[in-house]
């Protein structure tokens, strides 16, 4: 009989309040006064919207099909956003709704740079692969890829040029958006030219690699490697070849790490860089008449100090290097806003016109303490030379609802409704249904951790060796005791509930047991009970402790040394029972089952052993991980258990079949510890990228032979599509010489949409062929019984064959629709031609035939030409999409005109003309007559 079990699959996830990607800030709305604004952030795959005044979460955007982590986000217009992930897709968010609008493949490594221009109508994105592609999200495909630097993109911006009186308008809302401006980790700044396609000027922007690009009316600013910002001057309309990109000048930071980010302000003048270190630069942009009154003051001491000297004032030797023109004089050194943390990412935290304060600038930050803060900076009146720095302070705080540092410790209550979770510095308890955190202790840097029977106590054990007790009820430290010297690795809490046992690098095992102690309350000769620990009996041993466990049955306790070995001893008289060896490293964990007959180890070794506690004989060994295993523990009442390792992966196996059952996939760093519900519908896990994962037991089965097929089928298609994603097999070959290219890449969905349209013109062609055979046999014999159509158009209501193919492209997505056809042969090109030919001549979705037709001429062009058979279906082809679109231009050329017609209606009756009241005044005036006054 083939054994099934139930599949666990990921259900929450948790303590992530921002990952590696940037942040952007949205303003509040009118309508929401109690909102101070709101931050989004990535959360590992996840997408977060935080409302930063309150703490809360506002939405999550993400996708059961999402396992890749976020690393670039832009937006459009505080309601269109898009999101880069690290496996080089694109997906465009609808903030309103939370759903996703169109979803693009084109890159093969992480986005690492997006950018939308200012109609919103086009995306660039950027990539650690070096190419740049821009996607027309209208028509949901990606238009042509730019290929010119040798590295990491690092900034994107789009320019748009206007008229002939403007000569640069920048991030506002137009039609065309003819260059783009990138940066690169391969230290050059590129102008492109998106008409032509091509790459019309290189400057090489720094020294090192460039890591950071912003625009801001007409003045380009790059972030080197090293401390300086450079600032150039854009004339894309009128500078010639060469001269549209000029280098202004040189600004140096205070900071000497490479720079990370930098950003202007859009509405006042300043501008802000932070680099990978704890800090934010912030620098005041003079007016022209400050910069005009700061040379003349310069100018003026120079002359006065060559004076005193008595030298010849000679204005081009020694009055040269003072000028308008020096970005010095122009960005000068606001305010240097120091963070607790490094500094991920910053955006200014703009709010609306109605609510901005005109004393004040905000800044927000993603720090790598996984959490967000924003800070308030002054503005004086008056920017006077030697005066104070302006302050600063924190107004908000985004930093509960996670863990700075690593949880390196779990524990459940024995009613599965609250998970602790232990870092160095911080304890904190959740609601597991909720996935709110309800209390927060500051402790020790924590290792181990469990909660006291009853669920009102929590005790955790420090790396200085220390145990501490807390109440969770009244959210007090109860009690530090100095349990061991040096650091204290696992602690157990007995299977009877009276008693803790403590393993520690000291070599000892200590057993405390639990007592009731009544204190008095100072000042009065009131008493309150009090838990304590005594310490009755020590262990000692000749290695250091790494991890200990009593059997269920109370028995034995199991401890593992770091002399890679396993020893069991008899719980009540400390003898010695049994020696486990036969891990190549240290052992990390183990568990005993339910009914104390099985033992399971897990070692830096990758390995897990499985022992009979009986005699001590190991029943397997199994390789089960690519890395070190930091935990594995037993389900409750069953030899099932739960693994955890560095790979990243949990694996759920059978101890008597020794069986891996299911692998559980979704952490995107180490994963640390794990623990399982008493009741053993759930497991949770924490890792090294600060998420606290939670993993339900469904009802859906799991039968082994299905999982297996299922691993080789997912291997068999990754190496499929690594193999089309090269340059021989998508037909492209990468070149130095060749800058555009198509924007394309396949995945299984696209492979799985061409092996449907091939399908579908199989059986589509076939069908044809049939009814034309049975049209003429009927002219021979008219009482000719009607043909046996395939099951699928019967099934469909006996539905034509053009109609059916319509149907099968139709239900493609747009942004997936080349990538398929692309896997079409020329054979299959032609029958789809002859379906192209039957919906121009039917008028069905001419958009669609027309897009397919044109990618194939383009594709196909010269085995088409050549073949001379395919003319008069050509000619068909376009006599009959003539007159299809010519109709439905008619068609849009009267709905035009209708909805002109509506509109002048409209305002002919509502709309109403306000005069500017002083001209008005001045009209009045002039039509007055003039008193005249008469002399007597």
């Amino acid at each position: 009989m083939v054994t099934s079990y139930l599949r666990f699959e990921p259900d929450a996830s948790f303590g992530v309040i921002s990952s590696n990607s940037n942040l952007l800030w949205l303003p509040r709305s009118s309508s929401s006064s109690a909102s101070a604004g709101q931050v989004i952030v990535g959360a590992l795959e996840s997408v977060i919207v935080w409302d930063i005044k309150k703490g809360e979460k506002v939405h999550k955007w993400n996708e059961i099909e999402i396992k890749v982590e976020v690393s670039c986000i832009a937006k459009h217009d505080d309601d269109i956003f898009a999101v880069g992930y690290s496996d080089g897709s694109i997906r465009v968010w609808d903030a309103k709704t939370g759903s996703i609008i169109v979803s693009f493949n084109g890159h093969k490594t992480a986005i690492s740079a997006l950018k939308f221009d200012p109609s919103g109508t086009r995306l660039a994105s950027g990539s650690r692969d070096s190419n740049i592609i821009v996607w027309d999200l209208i028509s949901e495909v990606g238009l042509y890829r730019l290929r010119s630097h040798k590295d990491q993109i690092t900034g994107l911006e789009f320019i748009a040029s206007m008229g002939d009186d403007v000569e640069m308008v920048i991030d506002e809302d137009m039609t065309a958006s003819n260059w783009l401006i990138s940066t690169s980790k391969d230290g050059f700044i590129k102008l492109w030219d998106l008409a032509s396609q091509h790459c019309i000027e290189t400057h090489a922007a720094h020294r090192g690699e460039c890591w950071a690009l912003t625009l801001n009316n007409g003045v380009c600013m790059t972030a080197g490697g090293e401390s300086e910002l450079k600032i150039w001057e854009l004339n894309v309309k009128n500078g010639g070849d060469g001269n549209r990109l000029k280098v202004q000048g040189v600004l140096l930071r205070q900071s000497k790490e490479r720079a990370a980010g930098i950003a202007f302000h859009p509405s006042a003048p300043f501008v802000a860089c932070h680099g990978a270190d704890r800090a934010v630069e912030v620098w005041r942009i003079r007016s022209a008449e400050e910069v005009k009154k700061s040379v003349n003051r310069k100018l003026r001491r120079r002359k006065e100090k060559l004076a005193a000297k008595g030298e010849e004032v000679n204005e081009k030797d020694n009055l040269e290097d003072i000028t308008e023109h020096d970005v010095t004089e122009i960005y000068v050194p606001f305010v240097i806003v120091r963070t607790p943390a490094r500094v991920r990412s910053m955006d200014w935290a703009c709010t609306t016109p109605d609510f901005q304060k005109k004393d004040t600038l905000q800044i927000v930050v993603s720090l790598s303490s996984n959490c967000v803060e924003l800070y308030t900076i002054t503005v004086p009146p008056q920017h006077k030379k030697n005066s104070p720095p302006p302050e600063y302070n924190r107004l908000y705080a985004l930093d509960l609802p996670g863990h700075r540092t690593d949880v390196r410790s779990l524990a459940l209550s024995s009613d599965d409704t609250m998970l602790a979770t232990a870092s160095n510095g911080s304890l904190k308890v959740w609601n597991v249904k909720t996935t709110n955190c309800i209390r927060t202790f500051d402790c020790g840097y924590a290792l181990c951790s469990t909660f006291l029977p009853g669920d009102s106590i929590l005790v955790v054990g420090t790396k200085s060796g220390q145990i501490e007790m807390f109440d969770v009820a009244s959210s007090a430290l109860l009690d530090t005791i100095d349990a061991h010297d040096g650091a204290l690795w696992s602690l157990q809490v007995s299977p009877d509930g009276k008693s803790l046992v403590t393993g520690s690098a000291d070599k000892s095992v200590k057993f405390w047991n639990f007592r009731i102690v009544q204190e008095e309350i100072p000042g009065t000769r009131r008493t309150i009970p009090r838990m304590k620990l005594q310490h009755t009996r020590t262990l000692e041993l000749t290695d250091d402790v790494l991890s200990l466990r009593q059997s269920p049955d109370g028995k034995y306790i199991a401890v593992s040394l770091l002399d890679n070995t396993i020893k069991v001893f008899f719980v009540d008289t400390l003898k010695f029972f049994l020696n486990l060896y036969g891990h190549k490293l240290p052992v990390l964990s183990m568990d005993i089952s339910h009914d104390s007959k099985l033992l399971i180890s897990c070692s830096a070794d990758k390995n897990i052993k499985i022992w009979g506690l009986d005699f001590g004989d190991c029943h397997r060994s199994i390789f089960a991980h690519q890395d070190s295993i930091m935990a594995i523990q037993f389900e409750p009442n069953s030899h099932y258990f739960f693994s955890a390792s560095k790979d990243r992966l949990i694996k759920y196996w059978d101890g008597d079949k020794f069986e891996n059952i299911q692998k559980l996939e979704g952490h995107h760093s180490e994963i640390w510890a794990i623990a399982i519900a008493n009741s053993g519908e759930f497991v949770v896990s924490a890792a090294h990228d600060r998420s606290i994962r939670i993993w339900q037991q469904t009802d859906d089965p799991i039968f082994l032979e299905e999982e297996r097929e299922k691993e080789l089928e997912e291997l068999y298609e990754s190496t499929l599509i690594n193999s089309l994603d090269g340059p021989e097999g998508s037909g492209e070959k990468e070149s130095d010489e060749v800058t555009t290219a198509a924007a394309g890449k396949q995945t299984v969905e696209t492979l799985v949409a061409g092996e449907r349209i091939v399908e579908a013109l199989d059986l589509g062609v076939a069908d044809i062929d049939l009814l034309e055979e049975h049209d003429i046999m009927k002219k021979n014999n008219p009482n000719a019984a009607p043909p046996s159509r395939n099951a699928v158009f019967v099934a469909l209501d006996n539905i034509a064959a053009e109609r059916y193919v319509l149907d099968v492209l139709e239900k493609i997505k747009a942004s997936q629709l080349q990538d398929a056809l692309l896997l079409l042969p020329f054979e299959k090109v032609l029958s789809l031609l002859r379906f192209i030919n039957m919906w121009a001549e039917k008028g069905w979705n001419i958009t669609l035939a027309s897009r397919i037709l044109f990618f194939l001429i383009r594709l196909y062009h010269r085995q088409i030409i050549t073949n001379e058979i395919m003319r008069p279906m050509l000619s068909s082809v376009r006599e009959h999409l003539r007159g299809a679109i010519q109709r439905q231009k008619d068609e849009l050329g009267y709905n035009i005109a209708g909805l002109k017609y509506i509109r002048r209606a409209y305002d002919e009756g509502h709309t109403k003309e306000f005069l500017d009241e002083e001209e008005h005044k001045k009209d009045e005036e002039r039509s007055l007559k003039k008193r005249v006054f008469t002399t007597i």
